[in-house]
């Protein structure tokens, strides 16, 4: 799958592409859940009846979560999965071309008109695959009707993504986070077509969970937070090996802390990786995080912590 990494690079991608044409669609895809792939599936049946490549259009960071930086008073929504995980779901998919498109006040800015001629015009597009909900450019002016008129103009047809439905209802990026944050691994599972996980690069903490022997490996973090919070029981993927574990997701406010931490420990492991990408599964909630009055009682409580973990892994085994 080629990347194109932000607009000063559109070029690049067509002296390296010059003779393609694609079917594209634009969105968020945090996640990449079902309703994503049926729209890949959508679009790969369209691209191989014109013989046509598949093209998808993100931006990071998401608008929202542009907007919440700039605005105390607007809350981002918590992100799925990381951009990295997005971009190897999509490559997973068969995709051959992902268009990273930075928002920034530039975009922010950008007209309708501007976008569509100016990006959109200039990634050789013969059909463009959007929801009829889908709101884009200056003052969120540019819409669906817009997109089918500048279409018309320019000989790309612009295609309606359908709803795609589980049990009626809507499948969508808010639909996963709400079962994440509800405890509701088996609905998320269902929606993503696959466990939730959350991938990342190990990172040096303060070290404290070795003070009380329950050393951990903390996960870098994007700015928004995961839609969990607690303490889960987790399997941990390591390269090809497999592990079970404990993951704490949140403050840690019994030592003070005021910024979000993903800390994971890993059962029956004692490695240095540092550096490394390990991927978490999340499997079952054991509790919220709380505050305690000290560090022995935080220690008393994480080994009731694992007891309990590994008894639930152990009866669902």
């Amino acid at each position: 799958m080629y990347l194109i990494r932000g607009q000063s690079n559109i070029e690049l991608f067509r002296e390296k592409h010059p003779k393609d044409s694609f079917i594209a669609t634009i969105g968020n895809f945090d996640g990449l859940h079902l309703g994503h792939k049926e729209i890949l599936k959508n679009m790969l049946s369209i691209a191989k009846r014109k013989k046509i490549k598949r093209m998808v259009i993100f931006t990071e960071p998401h608008a929202k979560e542009f907007f919440a930086e700039e605005i105390s008073s607007v809350e981002a929504p918590p992100r799925i999965s990381p951009w990295r995980d997005k971009y190897l779901s999509l490559k997973k998919s068969g995709v051959d071309v992902a268009f990273f498109l930075k928002f920034n006040s530039n975009l922010k800015r950008m007209t309708p008109e501007i976008f569509a001629d100016e990006i959109l015009g200039n990634l050789q597009i013969r059909s463009l695959m959007i929801g009829d909900d889908f709101k884009f450019g200056k003052d969120r002016k540019g819409d669906f009707n817009f997109l089918v008129n500048w279409g018309k103009n320019k000989g790309v047809d612009v295609l309606k993504t359908e709803t795609f439905e589980i049990n009626d209802k809507r499948v969508s990026s808010t639909r996963i986070r709400e079962a994440l944050i509800n405890n509701d691994f088996d609905e998320a599972k269902t929606l993503l077509d696959r466990p939730y996980t959350f991938s990342g690069k190990v990172v040096h903490g303060n070290q404290l969970g070795r003070t009380i022997d329950v050393p951990t490996a903390n996960l870098w973090l994007p700015k928004t937070n995961l839609p969990i919070k607690g303490v889960y029981g987790v399997k941990i993927q390591l390269e090809n090996r497999k592990f079970l574990g404990i993951a704490n997701m949140g403050l840690r406010p019994t030592i003070g802390g005021t910024m979000p931490v993903l800390e994971v420990h890993i059962f029956n492991f004692s490695e240095d990786i540092y550096g490394q990408r390990i991927q978490v599964e999340f499997c079952f909630k054991v509790r919220d995080e709380k505050k305690f009055s000290g560090l022995d009682q935080l220690k008393e409580q994480i080994k009731k912590d694992i007891s309990y973990t590994l008894n639930t892994f152990d009866s669902n085994l």
